[in-house]
């Protein structure tokens, strides 16, 4: 569990976050979800450890992240996988190197050892015959899938996705959000997902705020979604036109 307490967080005099609170449950897919601008990138990074809090507290498993010195943190952040927009895998190295960067940089298993941790991973995301392949030699769905077996190398109990879906088509979204929330309750992870994609929404989110000019203006599931009278939050999910059709039937 994550846990957000009255968090605040200017940049040079701005406020961009304004006593957002907020608790991601073990097992779920929580999203995070909001317009360009909103501030919910802003939060996931204040969450993950990016940017520090201006005000208020960030709960891991009731552990004060806020407040633990620098080198907490940095034992803490290996329990952490963290899948950034656009994949952000290194280009120069395979796709077997890339899963096994942060088995290289935090643990000192074998080398038999970290190749069978990898080959894990990478079934795991249904990739097969693809260890010696460079980044540039695979589909944008394939990379995607690369940076989350990257991800969960070193079996984290909290995993961050940034927009995984960006740049994606609707039906290749779809494997990776299935993807997320499928690996989510097989490692019973604290899942957080920051995205836009109504699809992404109603597919996976047991869980969802809805940021809105820093302030958190609304929480639910998918399903309350429906009936929410929130008038930010349908001005927003209705401005999709696949949302629009699917509730129309």
């Amino acid at each position: 569990m994550i846990e957000a307490r009255n968090i605040f967080k200017s940049f040079e005099g701005k406020e961009v976050l304004k006593d957002v609170s907020a608790i991601f449950h073990k097992g779920k897919t929580n999203l995070i979800i909001g317009q360009s601008g909103s501030g919910k990138t802003v939060f996931l990074k204040t969450l993950v450890g990016l940017f520090e809090p201006s005000l208020g507290e960030i709960f891991y498993d009731s552990r004060n992240f806020t407040a633990m010195k620098n080198a907490d943190k940095i034992k803490l952040r290996q329990e952490i996988g963290m899948v950034f927009q656009g994949g952000a895998l290194f280009d120069s190295h395979t796709v077997e190197e890339n899963v096994r960067f942060p088995l290289d940089l935090f643990t000192s298993m074998s080398n038999e050892e970290k190749l069978d941790r990898t080959n894990f991973c990478l079934k795991r995301v249904n990739l097969v015959n693809v260890n010696h392949l460079f980044p540039s030699e695979i589909s944008g769905g394939m990379k995607k899938r690369v940076a989350i077996a990257r991800a969960i190398a070193l079996n984290p109990k909290y995993l961050f996705c940034d927009e995984p879906n960006s740049g994606l088509d609707p039906k290749t979204s779809i494997v990776i959000d299935e993807l997320i929330q499928e690996i989510t309750q097989e490692f019973d992870m604290t899942t957080i997902v920051n995205t836009h994609d109504m699809n992404s929404v109603m597919g996976i989110g047991e869980y969802i705020i809805f940021i809105y000019q820093g302030h958190k203006y609304w929480e639910g599931t998918s399903q309350d979604i429906f009936t929410c009278d929130n008038k930010e939050l349908n001005d927003f999910i209705f401005a999709s036109k696949m949302f629009q059709k699917m509730v129309r039937g």
